[in-house]
Order: C-alpha cells, then sequence, then structure tokens
C-alpha cells in the first residue's frame, strides 16, 4: 500500500526521520508491504515544498544542509502551515512544529486540520497530548484514523504504545521518572567538578539546552512530560501548571559535594501518583541513594519506573537518545497506524 506523507517541521528531527524512511524504504516495503512518498515538507526558516508525485528526500537534505530553500521543489505554493496541510494531499501528517508549554498551539490546530481531511497523524510535540488529547482522539476515531505520539515521551522508547498494545486491562497507580536529558547531563557535568553555569553551557553548545535554558533547568519541560503521560496512560487530563514543581537552579556545587560524601546524588525526579478519581504530579530534585537504578542513570539518559495494579515495578530506560530515536518513535507510529 503507497502512503503521501507530509512532514509539518524540519528540523533535527524531521530530518532524522526523513533519513530514516530513505534508510528503512526496502525493509518497510519487503516486511510490511508499505511504500511511500514525501509531498511535502514545511519549515520555520526555509519555506515550504508541496509536489503531489513525491519530492526528492536526497535532494532536500542536501538543499537543507546547504542553507536553501524549498520553493525551488514546490510545484504547488501554499500560504501558510493549515493551507500546506490542505494542499499536500498526505495520507499521514508528521507534526513536528516547536512545542507550545502553555497551549499547544498551533499545532492542535495542524492535527485537527490533518485528522478532518482523513489523515493519520505523529506527531513529537508534547502540546497537543496534554491540551488536546481526549478531543484529538475522539475526531481521529470518528474519522477511522490514528493520532499517535510515541516520540513524544523518552523519544522512541515505546511507552504509550506499551500500555496501548502489550499491558492490556494493566491500571496504571504511579509512575517515578527522570524525563529531562538536559538537567540529568547538568547535574552529572556538575559532579565531576563543573560550575551550574559551565554545565549549563556545554548542553547548550551540544544542542540539548536552548539558548534560553529555562524550559529545563526550571522544570517545565519534566511537568509537561508528567502530563502527557498521565493525560494518557492514567485517563485523568492533567496541565503542567496543576504540577508542583521545582527545578535544578537551587542545587550548588556545595550540595553536589555534601551528597557525594554520603554515596549519593542529586537528580530531578518526576512522579504521578493516583488517588483514586485525582492525581497529585510532581517534579523536584531529590537525593537519591546507590540502592536506587535511579542512582547510576547518568547523562542524557531517562528513565521510567511504572507501577500498576497487575505487575511489579516495570521500569524502562532509554540510554543517549538524539534527534534519531525520535525520527525512530515517528516511524513506528506510522507504521502502526497505517497497518490499523
Amino acid at each position: 500500500m503507497h502512503y503521501k506523507i507530509a512532514m509539518l517541521g524540519f528540523g533535527n528531527v524531521g530530518r532524522a526521520t526523513a533519513e530514516l524512511l530513505l534508510r528503512k524504504e526496502s525493509e518497510l516495503k519487503e516486511k510490511y508491504d508499505i511504500t511511500f512518498s514525501v509531498s511535502g515538507i514545511a519549515t520555520g526558516s526555509k519555506g515550504r515544498a508541496i509536489d503531489p508525485a513525491g519530492l526528492n528526500l536526497t535532494k532536500v537534505l542536501k538543499a537543507i544542509q546547504a542553507g536553501e530553500k524549498l520553493e525551488q521543489f514546490s510545484v504547488i505554493a501554499s500560504s501558510d502551515s493549515l493551507d500546506f496541510i490542505k494542499k499536500s494531499g498526505a495520507d499521514v501528517l508528521f507534526e513536528n512544529s516547536p512545542v507550545n508549554y502553555e497551549s499547544g498551539q498551533p499545532a492542535i490546530d495542524h492535527i485537527r486540520a490533518a485528522l478532518e481531511l482523513g489523515m493519520h497523524v505523529a506527531t513529537a510535540n508534547k502540546g497537543p497530548v496534554v491540551h488536546a488529547w481526549q478531543e484529538l482522539k475522539a475526531l481521529a476515531k470518528s474519522k477511522g484514523r490514528q493520532f499517535f505520539h510515541e516520540s513524544t515521551v523518552m523519544d522512541g522508547a515505546p511507552i504509550f504504545s506499551l500500555f496501548r498494545g502489550a499491558l492490556p486491562a494493566a491500571k496504571l497507580t504511579s509512575f517515578r521518572a527522570i524525563l529531562n536529558s538536559t538537567t540529568n547531563l547538568i547535574l552529572s557535568r556538575m559532579e565531576n567538578g563543573e560550575s551550574f553555569d559551565e554545565a549549563v553551557r556545554y548542553a547548550q553548545k551540544i544542542g540539548i539546552a536552548e539558548t534560553d535554558p529555562s524550559g529545563d533547568v526550571d522544570g517545565w519541560d519534566a511537568a509537561i512530560k508528567i502530563a502527557a503521560l498521565a493525560t494518557v496512560l492514567m485517563n485523568i487530563p492533567l496541565k503542567p501548571g496543576e504540577i508542583e514543581r521545582t527545578g535544578i537552579r537551587g542545587i550548588t556545587a556545595d550540595m553536589i559535594k555534601a551528597a557525594k560524601a554520603e554515596g549519593k546524588r542529586y537528580k530531578l525526579i518526576c512522579t504521578a501518583e493516583r488517588d483514586g478519581n485525582t492525581l497529585k504530579g510532581r517534579v523536584a530534585p531529590e537525593l537519591i541513594p546507590m540502592s536506587s537504578p535511579f542512582y547510576s542513570v547518568e547523562g542524557t539518559t531517562s528513565i521510567v519506573q511504572f507501577r500498576t495494579d497487575v505487575l511489579g515495578d516495570l521500569t524502562l530506560i532509554e540510554s543517549d537518545p538524539g534527534p534519531h530515536t525520535t525520527a525512530y518513535g515517528l516511524l513506528a507510529d506510522f507504521i502502526n497506524a497505517v497497518g490499523k
């Protein structure tokens, strides 16, 4: 079966997804009987391109790397993102626009428009999951389409699909996690003698922290990930502003040194716990002892420990993720969506 794909957002994750599609093209055909073409790509700074016959991904990737605009590849003009979605004629939308913690827009409108047009949607954007998951899921169901979002938390690690497929009738009662890789890297480097500011600058240098690192170091990224997991897996809507939140700015070199002397480490811990029909979420630094599986989680590695009503603690660890692992989550969503 052939599918036309539109890609809205073509930053590091979008480009990694395009590269992965090219690498897996033969395997998709041989193993899943899936063929594809990319009918449209839209970027924030390099313009948009639509070609119903299929864009040449290799040429597009080279052009983006050279800093060129995408209009040179387009046979249909589009005025904005919503117009792009409509004119792309796609069967599947990869929505990877920048996250909006406060409202989830404009990604919510992008996904809603795609579903209304009969497209499957896969996204790495946490905003729509937190702010409109129930609405978008219901819309997808009414259209006979899928809205998947595996890459929104822990990149390509199979968290949402785990509960959707492998754990039927398992009720999630609580989880505990390290979900923000930037703060974990900062704390790890502080243990090795760097100051907070030096560690932040290093994270910015390698591209995992923004110029304004407040979303990471003040706990907002961790909070929205807690909200996404709770909203979907516990079916209790939770907004980032409802989560008790403390970042890592208050962690000093002296505190790090004292913790090491006690055989402990500071980690930014995310928790959510069900109490009947209510839910309490929290993100805050905690002192972790050597006996905890969280103790050895270093650098950009992430971990989540689930507790359900049917199993003991179930733990997933993702080591050193990057755009390539986020891209895999999108590819998996694509395969799972069109295979339904």
